[in-house]
C-alpha cells in the first residue's frame, strides 16, 4: 500500500491504495487535464456512502471496463 496525503475542500486527507490504482488514478487526472488533487476531490463529491479510497479503486474499474471493446 502507498498513502497519499491530498488537500480536498481545504482540509487533508490520507488515502492507502496499491500502487497500480495509484498508476492508473495518475493516468486518468491526466486524460481528464485535472491535478491529481482535483482528480480526487472529483471523484470524492461524487461518491455515496463508500470510504474515498474504495470510490478511487471503483473509478478505476469503472474506467478500465470502458476501455474493454463490447461484444454485441
Amino acid at each position: 500500500m502507498k498513502k497519499r496525503s491530498i488537500t480536498i475542500a481545504g482540509h487533508r486527507t490520507s488515502v492507502a491504495l496499491e500502487p497500480e490504482f495509484w498508476s492508473y488514478i495518475q493516468k486518468m487526472a491526466k486524460e481528464q487535464g485535472l491535478s491529481l488533487a482535483d482528480f480526487i476531490a472529483q471523484i470524492d463529491q461524487s461518491r455515496d456512502q463508500t470510504n474515498l479510497a474504495s470510490a478511487l479503486r471503483l473509478a478505476v474499474l469503472d474506467w478500465l471496463q470502458q476501455q474493454l471493446p463490447t461484444h454485441e
